[in-house]
């Protein structure tokens, strides 16, 4: 059963830096082809990819709006996928979830975690 737990979602002032942990279950990282992206959804707006390197031909994908200060990464020992965002802005207020899917980055990938609040105000 895949299952996908996300933390490190905080209020943090403009400028800040946090890092959002996804741990995933159910599958290995560096054994099976599952693919595990980042995605957000601010207040009123409808849900974005914000990164995601894919499983299936190591295509990377970024959002306009982090690129250069988001960077997504992930550590197979830990079974789990990074998001270390830089330099935030107050646009980037949004629950962040991760979620997982063979087909590779996905817009619709088939397993999301709960989401993390990341609210960025001073």
């Amino acid at each position: 059963q895949v299952q996908l737990v996300e933390s490190g979602g905080d209020l943090v002032q403009p400028g800040g830096s946090l890092r959002l942990s996804c741990v995933a279950s159910g599958f290995t990282l560096d054994d099976d082809d599952y693919t595990v992206g980042w995605f957000r959804q601010a207040p009123g707006k409808e849900r974005e990819g914000v990164s995601c390197v894919s499983n299936v031909d190591g295509r990377t994908f970024s959002a306009d709006s982090v690129k250069g200060r988001f960077t997504i990464s992930r550590d197979n020992a830990k079974n789990t996928v990074y998001l270390q965002m830089n330099s935030l802005k107050p646009e980037d207020t949004a629950v962040y979830y991760c979620a997982a899917d063979r087909r590779g980055c996905s817009l619709s990938p088939g397993y999301w975690g709960q989401g993390t609040q990341v609210t960025v105000s001073s």
